[in-house]
């Protein structure tokens, strides 16, 4: 039968900023399975490179390696991975632990590469550290252990998969002599339990406990001494592999997902500052979208209120240049002369002055607008109490006004009911006849309830002065010919006028023109907001990549026990997704809650369910992009490089 592990004239050359430096000069050996063999050398001999070989933590430059008569020289990193999760445990000097994970997850960690259920490499991680007197450990951490305790966790994972080869690498250097005597006494123990073991040491004394001694000195094997007959252990053709290999992953999401919170919760306060520009970014997100379109909405739901089938006369801009009074453009008689044309339903003229009203010792200063009894409709404005404006006022100049909220509230302080009472309106007594139902204020600000309104004869005649209108609200029964119905008004006045004296706005088109610009104004929000979330995603990148700098010895260990490239890569975009995934959820939560504040103070503010996923996905999205590179170089490293990193 072919030796467990033969190497044939395996080299190892180092090249450093081009300069070659061979370590292992030729080296061939055969260990057969249940050997217990030491390997001693002093510093620089080339011992630890030898047992990076041995273990596939490094490929030899050239030569045959082989285990059970197979070569492994040429296969790729995860095949490389299998073969070490499946064949070799390792026990290092520096006992080579996580530092977050407790004894019992450290010994676990083989395993969940392997693929075994949560529950079964539980079970096996606490037999193996109750055999090595352990079981009252299971919860402390590495720094709450002593050195010896620390090796015996370090000896139990080698032991979890199996550990067909156990490949101690100093396993005594850092120990007190009754510790080292201890772990020794393991190792022996292991031996006759069938494991083959390999001992690397630069102490003889240590060294003497092996039944076979290999002296290796400059990179070459000077001496191969058996104190005890070379024979195949018995126990060791009988030792089956302990796990077997499921998925050869991550065993499940939720163990990436603990590992990644237990990293991140070891630098608590980085991981905070981290969170703090993904937080930013999302919660800005959230907040100017919800106030945006709710702003967007307000708006859009006013215009709509008016109605979309509306036409909105004005004097034309042109006629205003140069300063002064508005020329006499639009009459009472434009109107009349609208509802004559065609798919018109009414004209509404308005036209509006400043007027001090007086009850009693109250004084107040509002808008008085004349306009006609079809400015309810044309408003979508109703009536609270009494009744508008009716046709006999117009016809007879009847001193009538109705009220909006503001003014009744003004100056009817005490609960009195203002209809059939008489207020003066520019020293002249007007009879209040009705108050409209509360508006509100518009978008800008504006009190849409401080007006009086009055008929518009009576307002021409009385109080304003003049005949000329504001403006003219025409309704078109047809909303589909609203076009054809604007330019056959439009055409009506121009002959009337003989001047293109007048303008017409439709408000179907300053709704979608606002639309349109509401539209870009929250896309601009919104990219400013992204700028926080790119910050945030620069330091989620910079933070992983200080994380699989500090954390470089680990990824050896974890590669050591069986982790592939992928395995790595999967590990450390989850952390990053997991960090922005938090922020996104806490940006989320601040987003909402701005939104709430401003809703408190009256802004209007419209919550939907879009915007949120969208900020949360972009959060999502930024981890994933942002925690790629060093993901990716973390998977890249070779785990001899990453386990000698200090």
């Amino acid at each position: 039968m072919a030796p467990l592990i033969s190497l044939r004239d395996v080299t190892k050359t180092y090249f450093n900023d081009g300069f070659a430096v061979e370590v292992l000069h030729g080296v061939s050996l055969d260990i057969e399975a249940g050997e217990f063999v030491a390997i001693i050398g002093q510093s620089g001999s080339g011992k630890s490179t030898l047992m990076n070989i041995l273990g596939c933590l490094d490929q030899p430059t050239s030569g045959d390696y082989r285990i059970d008569g197979e070569p492994v020289s040429d296969i790729d990193s995860d095949d490389l991975a299998a073969l070490r999760r499946r064949t070799f445990g390792f026990v290092f000097q520096s006992y080579n632990l996580i530092p977050t994970a407790s004894a019992l997850e450290n010994v676990e960690v083989p395993a969940i590469y392997a693929g075994l259920p949560a529950r079964d490499r539980q079970e096996r991680a606490e037999m193996l550290l109750g055999s090595l007197k352990l079981g009252d450990r299971l919860d402390h951490r590495p720094n709450q252990l002593s050195g010896g305790q620390q090796q015996r966790v370090s000896i139990a994972r080698a032991l979890m998969n199996g550990g067909r080869v156990i490949l101690a690498d100093e396993p005594t250097g850092a120990l007190d002599s009754q510790s080292g005597e201890e772990v020794m006494a393991l190792l022996r123990k292991m031996h006759e339990d069938g494991h083959t073991v390999i001992l690397i040491t630069h102490s003889r004394e240590v060294a003497e406990a092996a039944d076979r001694l290999i002296e290796i000195r400059d990179g070459t094997i000077i001496s191969d001494h058996a104190r005890k007959p070379r024979s195949a252990s018995s126990a060791a053709a009988g030792l089956q592999k302990a796990v077997r290999d499921g998925s050869a992953a991550i065993a499940d999401l939720s163990e990436a997902v603990k590992m990644a919170f237990r990293a991140l919760h070891a630098n608590l306060f980085r991981t905070v500052l981290t969170l703090l520009g993904i937080v930013i970014g999302v919660g800005s997100v959230v907040a100017m979208l919800a106030i945006g379109t709710g702003a967007q909405n307000s708006v859009l739901d006013r215009i709509s209120a008016m109605g979309s089938d509306l036409l909105l006369v004005r004097p034309s801009m042109a006629n205003f240049r140069g300063g002064g009074s508005a020329p006499v453009t639009l009459i009472p008689a434009d109107a009349d002369a609208i509802l004559e044309v065609p798919n018109v339903a009414f004209a509404v003229p308005e036209m509006t002055s400043t007027v001090t009203v007086r009850y009693g010792n109250i004084d107040y200063q509002t808008t008085a607008n004349g306009t006609v009894p079809a400015f309810p409709r044309a408003k979508s404005w109703a009536v609270a109490s009494g009744e508008f404006i009716n046709a006999e006022d117009m016809n007879t100049y009847a001193p009538v006004a109705v009220l909006g909220q503001t003014v009744a509230k003004t100056l009817f302080t005490n609960g009195e009911n203002p209809l059939g009472q008489y207020v003066l309106v520019n020293k002249i007594p007007f009879q209040v006849i009705g108050v409209m139902a509360e508006m509100g204020a518009t978008a800008g600000g504006n009190d849409q309830d401080d007006v009086m309104l009055v008929p518009l004869s009576t307002g021409s005649m009385r109080l304003f002065g003049q005949r000329n209108v504001r403006t003219i609200t025409v309704q078109v029964q047809d909303a589909t010919a609203i076009d054809q119905t604007q330019d056959t008004i439009q055409a009506l006045l121009d002959e009337r006028h003989k001047a293109q004296d007048t303008q017409i706005t439709n408000m179907s088109s300053v709704r979608e023109a606002f639309t349109e610009t509401s539209n870009t104004m929250k896309l601009f929000l919104g990219s400013v907001a992204a700028i926080s979330l790119l910050v945030g995603g620069i330091g989620v990148m910079n933070i992983m990549l200080v994380s699989v700098r500090e954390r470089t010895r680990e990824i050896g260990v974890r590669m050591a026990t069986g982790a592939r490239q992928r395995d790595i890569l999967l590990q450390f975009l989850i952390e990053a997704l997991v960090v922005s995934a938090i922020g996104g959820a806490i940006g989320v939560v601040l987003g909402l809650s701005i939104g709430g504040i401003a809703q408190a103070f009256g802004m209007p503010v419209s919550f939907t369910v879009g915007p949120v996923a969208l900020a949360f996905a972009c959060s999502f999205l930024t981890g994933l992009v942002f925690g790629y590179l060093p993901a990716r170089n973390a998977s890249r490293l070779q785990p001899a490089v990453a386990l000698s990193v200090d």
